[in-house]
């Protein structure tokens, strides 16, 4: 096969590289072959040579939502190195392929003044994993903004666009999340040409639900917002090297939500249980549903900043929702951290939290 991939135009073979080089968290063993596609053309090649020899593949944007074992990993990693982007000031419109830089995209947006990702600033990863998992911040998501979607479907072995409501879009969900059955090569996103933000819903960017801002003076201020949290990537900041925000915040049933603030007013006061973070999503034939904050649950249930205080894998010291590799953890390390406070999270409060990274070759 080595041989095979050798002969693709575009595709570079690399023997070296461990998913500790390709991964935010900075764990992970090497795997089987890895292979870099410089060209759209090539990922698809590639792609297509795996699927014939049933090799299995992982596809590799930025890395900053994978958690990979140690060791025994049979796979090979598909990195997207292609990385053009165009943007049209006129019309909105925005086109980035999957090896392309996110958060340079954020910037080139909000340099020619449009408006609708401002608030996306600062989230590591490539553009090919954005629509994948719906990413989203600061009341925003790509759902609001995306139009469609440049697929290899690997069933059909058609290289096409898919409109976004094709993709099954919720909260940190598409159809293709999970199912490998597309890699995604380019995506288009239709965002405002008046210079403004999208509606600002989230409390630390506004105090007035519904306003629009500059979309340069919004990016500057959620950029200083995860800065804050450690969740802008530094190579000289453990409490960067992450998958970033780790679970998802849990959707539950009002009255799950409504037992889980009075036990912290009976355990710590009226006052910190008013504050509990719980919005609406919506409602069904149970009745209404509430998005939780999973920071302020892991933190209620005992996991404190910087929790356990010392070791090879922690809490970050600036937010509860990342878990950090403070410089020599091992992917097993992260994942006895992840099992202990979503068992902690699950006893205190009944609520089971779902991780957001994908793993490879461990389970929680």
């Amino acid at each position: 096969m080595t041989q095979k991939f050798s002969a693709i135009d575009g595709l570079v073979l690399d023997t070296e590289t461990t998913f500790a080089d390709l991964t935010t968290l900075r764990v992970g063993g090497k795997p089987e072959l890895c292979l870099r596609a410089t060209l759209a053309d090539a990922a698809i090649s590639a792609v297509t040579a795996l699927d014939q020899a049933s090799i299995p593949f992982v596809v590799v944007g930025g890395g900053s939502n994978l958690l990979v074992a140690d060791e025994g990993i049979d796979v090979v990693a598909l990195v997207l190195d292609f990385a053009e982007v165009s943007v049209d000031a006129e019309t909105g419109v925005v086109r980035a392929e999957a090896g392309a830089n996110w958060d340079e995209v954020v910037a080139a947006s909000v340099e020619a003044g449009l408006g609708g990702i401002e608030c996306l600033s600062g989230i590591p990863g490539t553009a090919g994993a954005v629509p994948v998992q719906n990413v989203g911040a600061y009341g925003a998501e790509i759902s609001d903004v995306l139009n469609r979607v440049r697929l290899y479907n690997r069933e059909t072995g058609a290289d096409e666009w898919v409109p976004a409501s094709d993709l099954d879009l919720a909260y940190r969900y598409s159809n293709l999340k999970f199912t490998h059955r597309a890699v995604v090569l380019e995506v288009e996103l239709q965002l405002s040409t008046d210079g403004l933000s999208k509606p600002l819903r989230f409390g630390q960017l506004t105090q007035t639900p519904g306003e629009r801002r500059p979309v340069a003076e919004v990016r500057s201020q959620v950029l200083q917002l995860r800065r804050g949290k450690g969740m802008v990537l530094d190579p000289t900041d453990n409490d960067t090297w992450s998958a970033g925000s780790f679970f998802t915040n849990p959707i539950v049933d009002s009255a799950v939500a409504d037992n889980i603030q009075e036990i912290v007013r009976t355990e710590r006061g009226a006052e910190d249980a008013d504050r509990m973070p719980r919005h609406a999503v919506l409602a069904g034939s149970d009745g209404e549903e509430i998005k939780l904050s999973a920071a302020w649950l892991i933190e209620r249930a005992g996991f404190a900043k910087g929790y356990p205080g010392v070791g090879p894998a922690t809490l970050s010291t600036k937010h509860t929702l990342a878990l950090t590799n403070r410089g020599a953890a091992t992917a097993a390390d992260i994942v006895a951290l992840a099992r202990e406070i979503r068992a902690g999270v699950a006893k205190r409060f009944g609520v089971e939290l779902v991780p957001e990274p994908v793993w490879i070759g461990v389970s929680i």
